[in-house]
């Protein structure tokens, strides 16, 4: 069986309960090498095997994975933040489709939730914004004409950029030529919830200087829009004392 885990976003007890225990029981493990917090691999077993997938190609995890099948072992692919974002696992569960071999998939808490509580933020917030828009920018991987930084940016809602710190510069004034204000709030976050954790609030104007003073380059979420730093919001109705719920009246 194959267990894909998300590991959290870096610190070690934020994995799940579910996924602390895979891992004790994994006959092996193929983890993230490049993002994985190595630490989380003391949980494992002595005679578990453990390979670092930022040394291997598709084909060779599943190989991996297609011998610990033949041997009936557990083994669990331990993926960074939450599987689902930026995970890459669609590919490698089509593949074991084709040879039969079962899997399952354990959530993780993502970067973008862990760069929310370094900075005790809301991504949502009444009267300023509702929406959250999770993307990168285009790289080696392509990203659809209709999801650009400039079509996205259009909605003006909360936005939360993956794997774009090494062009943070390229990325505000791309969102600055789009239309969103050179004032905008802004933030990155380095490395969320690990102990070398860096977090630095600004706006789109001047993050990238603050990004070059940092050395900062990767591993790191862009946060933008007015919920990274205001006060000026609505209250939420589903504690407003004059708003009825299923559960409560008015008071």
């Amino acid at each position: 069986m194959v267990h894909f885990v998300g590991a959290g976003p870096g610190a070690t007890d934020l994995i799940t309960i579910r996924g602390q225990r895979l891992i004790k029981e994994a006959d092996v493990i193929i983890y993230a090498g490049s993002l994985v917090n190595p630490e989380l691999l003391e949980y494992a077993k002595d005679t578990c095997e453990i390979y670092n997938s930022a040394l291997l190609s598709l084909e060779e995890v599943i190989d991996i994975m297609k011998r610990a099948d033949q041997k009936k072992q557990d083994l669990v692919r331990l993926h960074t933040g939450d599987p689902s974002i930026y995970g890459a696992i669609r590919e490698q569960m089509d593949e074991l489709d084709k040879l039969g071999i079962a899997y399952d998939d354990t959530p993780g808490v993502s970067s973008f939730c862990g760069a929310a509580a370094a900075l005790n933020l809301e991504y949502t917030l009444p009267g300023v914004s509702q929406s959250v828009i999770i993307t990168r920018m285009e790289g080696r991987t392509r990203v659809p004409e209709k999801e650009s930084v400039e079509a996205l940016s259009s909605h003006e809602a909360t936005m939360v950029f993956f794997l774009s710190a090494g062009d943070i510069e390229g990325l505000c004034a791309r969102l600055i030529a789009s239309g969103r204000r050179a004032d905008t709030p802004c933030a990155i976050v380095y490395k969320a919830t690990w102990q070398d954790e860096k977090k630095f609030v600004s706006t789109l104007e001047k993050i990238p200087d603050i990004a070059r003073e940092q050395g900062i380059n990767k591993t790191a979420l862009i946060i933008v829009g007015d919920v990274v730093s205001t006060g000026n919001y609505e209250k939420s109705k589903l504690y407003d004392k004059d708003f009825e719920t299923l559960f409560r009246g008015k008071k």
